[in-house]
């Protein structure tokens, strides 16, 4: 079984990655979606996005991180394909899930689930890109407005030549609304060999098991689960329980001290406050947290609060 982090656009940066991937469980991490339009982008974008590629494109705990690359141009987006990779990514993949509406108008993320001929020639001309030892890989969903092209696009980005395919197994329609239609994944999967990954819903181990048995999946993804419960990669791999209130203040609290020793001081107070909207779904501590910094600004403080609450947290 391999477990991959998910790019979550404006939740998943390079310290979230660096903060789960030391938490444990996951075997590769996707970044948050490189924008590609009409362009070769230049290094500094990749290395914003991904700044692990200085570092031999993996997080300090040592998981692998790959580029991802969203666009509607195929050529375009092969030679930024090839940039990532010349920067060290391991692979490049590319986005065709993303719902956002923004990127949606502009031609981008699931929006071209309605066009397979396009998934087609974006994923061929990547891969012609790309060298061989490199994989290309890619996520969909189930479809934009409904389901009637999820096996054809599979199939077509697995004869592009795609070398993974990961399944949120739902349409860009149905959102982030549960349930996720996971035996989906199993009907794509009666007419293409491409490995797949399932994603979307999973929340818990008994989810990831009832995933895996309806997708017929080995390999999962998870996005909103992991930032609900830190360590859910290692509950699904039998290896922990799910991670104390006191232990998730301490991610927490040192989450804040990346904002007191980083370059931007306003963010992350805000991305903690983000980061409760998640936690709360498993955590009734992390709903009162959040009434009680809403209105702060500073780390500090936050901090300040996180102890308070916590007063068994040793912090490192």
């Amino acid at each position: 079984m391999r477990i991959l982090l998910a790019p979550m656009e404006g939740v998943v940066d390079h310290l979230m990655r660096d903060m789960l991937t030391r938490v444990g469980g996951f075997d590769l991490c996707v970044t948050e979606f490189i924008r590609v339009v009409d362009q070769k982008l230049p290094k500094r974008t990749f290395y914003k996005l991904c700044p692990e590629l200085h570092h031999g494109s993996k997080t300090p705990a040592g998981v692998p991180v790959r580029v991802q690359l969203l666009g509607q141009h195929p050529q375009w987006l092969a030679e930024n394909a090839q940039t990532a990779v010349e920067l060290g990514s391991p692979g490049v993949d590319l986005n065709f899930g993303c719902p956002a509406k923004t990127v949606n108008k502009s031609k981008g993320g699931a929006v071209l689930l309605k066009e397979t001929e396009t998934l087609y020639n974006i994923v061929k001309t990547v891969r012609e890109a790309v060298p061989v030892d490199q994989p290309v890989t890619a996520k969909i969903r189930l479809g934009f407005e409904d389901k009637t092209l999820a096996v054809d696009n599979a199939v077509a980005i697995s004869e592009a030549g795609a070398s993974q395919l990961v399944v949120h197994a739902r349409t860009k329609t149905e959102g982030y609304k549960p349930p996720a239609y996971w035996d989906w994944i199993a009907k794509i999967r009666q007419h293409t060999d491409i490995p797949l990954v399932a994603n979307g819903e999973i929340w818990t181990a008994d989810d990831a098991r009832n995933c895996q048995q309806q997708s017929t999946c080995t390999d999962l993804m998870l996005g909103r689960g992991a930032l609900a419960l830190p360590n859910l990669a290692q509950t699904i791999r039998g290896v922990e329980n799910p991670m104390p209130w006191e232990q998730v203040a301490s991610l927490l609290i040192r989450y804040s001290g990346y904002e007191i020793y980083g370059d931007k001081g306003r963010y992350y107070p805000n991305r903690i406050k983000q980061w409760c909207g998640y936690l709360k779904r498993q955590y009734g501590q992390a709903e009162v947290l959040f009434n009680d910094i809403r209105r702060m600004q500073n780390a500090d403080d936050i901090v300040a609060v996180l102890k308070r609450q916590s007063s068994h947290v040793k912090v490192a």
